[in-house]
């Protein structure tokens, strides 16, 4: 079962591109918050500010090691939003097969 907060929070941090930006990095593997920031038009502070939107939703998690922080993507928080997206691919699938078939049955009428 979904918890409705936590999708909240994951398609909020999702609606920004330079946070689908920093995703699709982490999505190559880990990477520093400096590596995160350098094809980035923006201060480190606003760069920060993304992270801790991606990690409160659940999406990103960083580890701190001595100066350097290092940031990778959290499957269970891509997976629930992308089963929330499949439910709801399925059960229109579902409908549309629905009428599909009973527009094949009314077009046999004529």
């Amino acid at each position: 079962m979904f918890r409705p907060e936590s999708l909240d929070l994951a398609f909020q941090a999702l609606a920004d591109p330079t946070r689908r930006a920093m995703v699709d990095r982490l999505a190559r593997g880990p990477a520093t918050v400096s590596e995160l920031a350098k094809p980035l038009e923006m201060s480190l502070p606003g760069v920060m500010q993304h992270l801790a939107v991606l990690e409160a939703s659940g999406l990103v998690v960083s580890e701190k090691i001595g100066r350097t922080r290092t940031c990778r993507i959290e499957p269970k928080g891509l997976s629930q939003a992308e089963q929330w997206i499949a439910d709801r691919r399925a059960l229109w699938a579902r409908r549309l097969d629905r009428l599909g078939a009973f527009l094949d049955e009314t077009k046999d009428e004529d």
